[in-house]
């Protein structure tokens, strides 16, 4: 509880540009997500439990048509590059990497599951920083009402093009492997 006189922070005082090491040194905290873009920090809340309900749908779907060689994650943290580090909702990865993060390049798509907290990051922001770091797929699942929708970009050249898109509630997708994802929930 706060008192009166004294200074309560939530993360402690810093000065400078923040780096993946100063996140990564952070208490572990489950009420929220932090990340870091070019020393600035982005702090986020969990998402809601129809957020969390649909990031598990994806995950689990995706998991269950993965092949041997791959992997579904969900919250992890990924470097993009030395002053970017990420939490995509969901993943599917090559296993093998160890440590605080995967890189990158170990993710073949990254996935966001948009909350009102989060739309605007996750449609550009993080769309832009995926594509930098050249993550070939890019799945979004949009909660609106009445359907949730949801879309695969793939990335070509410096930029993403859509390449499947959810038809009531179902997306079926190809890469990068053959997967249907029911997203009723």
């Amino acid at each position: 509880m706060h008192q009166p006189g004294t200074s309560e922070h939530l993360l402690p005082a810093h000065h400078g540009p923040w780096t993946i090491d100063d996140v990564l040194a952070l208490p572990e905290d489950h009420s929220q997500r932090i990340e870091v873009v070019d020393g600035a920090l982005i702090v986020r809340p969990l998402g809601t439990y129809r957020h969390q309900r649909l990031l598990l749908v994806a995950a689990v779907a995706l998991r269950d048509a993965c092949p041997a060689e791959l992997e579904a994650t969900i919250e992890v943290y990924v470097r993009l590059s030395s002053e970017r580090l990420l939490v995509p909702d969901f993943t599917i990865i090559r296993p093998g990497s160890s440590g605080d993060y995967l890189p990158a390049e170990d993710l073949l798509p990254a996935g966001e599951v948009l909350s009102p907290t989060t739309r605007i990051n996750d449609l550009l922001v993080k769309r832009q920083l995926y594509a930098e770091a050249a993550v070939p797929l890019y799945l979004v699942v949009d909660p609106k009402e009445p359907v949730v929708a949801a879309t695969l970009l793939e990335l070509q050249g410096t930029e993403y093009v859509e390449i499947a898109t959810s038809r009531d509630g179902v997306l079926t997708i190809e890469r990068p492997f053959p997967a249907t994802i029911a997203l009723s929930v």
